[in-house]
């Protein structure tokens, strides 16, 4: 989840407690809306779970959707016409809302493209916004959540929309007109950047290297491992690190921090210096008497006891 980390409310309930409100909405218009699939998505382009059923290499969407995008963009075709592209690693939800082919469209964390006629009992929600339709017009609206909560909207187009947004959080509001593209960072509604200049849809994909027999090893390379555009915009999954451990075996993990400031003395070390080699001089044994010196030791013992005054 992507709310203001400054909320008082936790990023988990945020989009929760949207999504109860869209469930309430469809609880109410699930009689005339049973029978009206929402639209179809490839089953290779995404993970696709909720209401559908799965014909061939498409799933028709039919209540309560939740679609993650693998590593491209995955396309719905909705039933009513237009699509929805979610982009590269991102979650999207798909239920209806109210009677007929209004929608409710909920972006958990990425990036959104919404090409359709608006229907105004239709609903957008982000982690910390409510969008609703103020006045009719042509969807071509693309939407970004980053992982600080920044909400990029771009309302593109003289026949789009006009939106009204809501904070989750607060009493605050915001009407968006036809051809506006902001920022709303960490997806307050009272810190606007108006004409931001960013892209906010899906990144366009890498055109193919091509190799010619002048070609650097560095294009080759590039060739045979072409850098994700998606990554670059954040949205493309970070692998996990490889924490495994032999079975019966704990696992510990250390991370050591060293810091160095320029013109301050190096702290100092944790590790101990090896101690200096000692020296030992072992003497050598007594050399034994030798028997010219027996003998004369033995003499002068005599000496001294018969004459005990010389």
């Amino acid at each position: 989840m992507n709310c203001h980390p400054e909320r008082s409310e936790g990023s988990a309930f945020c989009l929760h407690r949207h999504f109860i409100f869209g469930l309430a909405l469809a609880a109410l218009s699930a009689p005339a809306a049973a029978q009206q699939p929402m639209g179809t998505v490839a089953t290779h382009d995404a993970l696709v779970t909720g209401g559908l059923e799965v014909h061939g290499e498409r799933a028709r969407l039919l209540s309560n959707a939740s679609i993650t995008a693998y590593d491209h963009t995955a396309s719905i075709a909705l039933d009513r016409g237009g699509e929805a592209l979610v982009c590269a690693t991102s979650q999207f939800h798909l239920l209806h809302s109210g009677a007929g082919r209004a929608l409710l469209f909920g972006l958990d964390r990425g990036a959104l493209e919404l090409h359709t006629r608006s229907d105004m009992q239709d609903v957008l929600l982000t982690p910390d916004i409510r969008f609703t339709i103020d006045s009719p017009g042509q969807l071509d609206l693309r939407l970004r959540v980053t992982a600080n909560g920044d909400t990029c909207v771009d309302n593109a187009g003289t026949a789009a929309p006009t939106l009204l947004l809501n904070d989750a959080f607060s009493s605050a509001s915001y009407r968006l007109f036809p051809g506006q593209h902001v920022l709303f960072e960490h997806g307050s509604l009272r810190e606007v950047v108006d004409h931001e200049q960013s892209p906010c849809g899906c990144p366009p994909s890498a055109p193919p290297v091509q190799l010619t027999a002048d070609s650097t090893p560095a294009q080759r390379a590039a060739a045979l491992n072409p850098f994700p555009v998606a990554a670059s915009e954040g949205l493309a999954p970070i692998a996990p690190a490889d924490n495994s451990a032999p079975a019966g075996e704990k696992h510990t993990q250390i991370t050591t921090t060293f810091t160095y400031a320029e013109g301050q003395p190096a702290p100092p070390s944790t590790i101990a210096p090896p101690a200096p080699a000692q020296t030992t001089t072992t003497a050598p044994p007594p050399t034994p008497p030798g028997a010219h010196d027996l003998v004369h030791a033995v003499g002068h013992f005599f000496h001294k006891l018969f004459h005990p005054h010389s």
